[in-house]
C-alpha cells in the first residue's frame, strides 16, 4: 500500500480556522442515504485507506477497530527529515476536523482553510463532489466507536 493511500487527513495545517464552529447538528450527522454512506465507506476503507493513519494501533501493531478513525500518531516518518512533518492524524469519525464546507473543499481541491495544501504524507485529493459528499456522510456515520465488520 502506498504512503499516499495511508495518509488521509494528516494534521499539517489541517485545523479549523480560529473561531470557526465545527460542531454539527444531530440532523446533519445523520444526513446521507445508505447508498451514499456505503460509497463513502468504500472510498475511506478501500481506496484511501484512511484507517491506516487515523486509527490507533494495538500493542501488536494491528488497527484498533474499537477506536476506528479516532485519530492517532502518524505511523510513518519521512525518508528525508522535514521540520513540519505531522505527528498526529486527527479524528475523522463522527465529527471530522472541519465544517462540512471545509471538508468538501479539502476533498475536492486538496486545499485546507488556510489556503495551503496539506503537508506530506497527506495526498492532495481531487475527488468529485459526489465522492466527497459520500466520504463526509460515511465519516459522520461512524460515530467514533467501532468499525463496521470488525
Amino acid at each position: 500500500m502506498s504512503l499516499a493511500a495511508c495518509a488521509l487527513f494528516i494534521v499539517g495545517g489541517f485545523r479549523p480556522a480560529c473561531g470557526q464552529e465545527t460542531k454539527r447538528s444531530e440532523a446533519s450527522k445523520s444526513s446521507g442515504s445508505a447508498t451514499e454512506i456505503a460509497r463513502g465507506k468504500y472510498i475511506v476503507e478501500g481506496v484511501a485507506a484512511c484507517g491506516d493513519c487515523h486509527t490507533p494501533r494495538l500493542a501488536n501493531g494491528e488497527l484498533d477497530g474499537s477506536r476506528w478513525l479516532a485519530g492517532a500518531p502518524v505511523p510513518y516518518l519521512s525518508a528525508r527529515p522535514q521540520p513540519d512533518w505531522p505527528i498526529v492524524a486527527p479524528r475523522l469519525a463522527d465529527l471530522p476536523p472541519g465544517t462540512d464546507a471545509q471538508m468538501i473543499k479539502l476533498l475536492t481541491t486538496g486545499i485546507w482553510v488556510n489556503g495551503k495544501p496539506l503537508r506530506s504524507p497527506m495526498p492532495h485529493f481531487r475527488m468529485t463532489r459526489a465522492d466527497a459528499d459520500a466520504v463526509l456522510a460515511y465519516l459522520k456515520s461512524v460515530a467514533g466507536s467501532r468499525r463496521a465488520n470488525q
